[in-house]
């Protein structure tokens, strides 16, 4: 399965503000097939290092979170809309 699936944290390049040292994460998703394959990269946090401490800041994709309501909403407006013409087709038919 690892060699189909993957999903690993990628640190990008660390960029020095003053005494401050700030590096970007992503997490990547890698679905792979034999004629090509998928990969979804997405933003995860932020680590901040300074005065010898390192505080990790997590990234709110609000994009992401649409998306999955918006897909939430749609399967269960269909389902509802499923069930109510289901439950009228019965009514009609006795």
């Amino acid at each position: 399965m690892t060699q189909w699936l993957q999903r690993q944290t990628i640190s990008g390049d660390k960029t020095q503000i003053g005494d401050t040292v700030v590096t970007p994460q992503s997490q990547s998703v890698t679905l792979r097939w034999p004629y090509g394959g998928l990969v979804w990269n997405r933003p995860a946090a932020v680590l901040v290092e300074q005065d010898n401490q390192s505080t990790r800041i997590p990234i709110i994709d609000i994009t992401r979170i649409l998306i999955w309501g918006f897909l939430g909403l749609g399967l269960f407006f269909g389902i509802m809309t499923a069930l109510l013409s289901n439950q009228q087709r019965r009514k009609n038919n006795e």
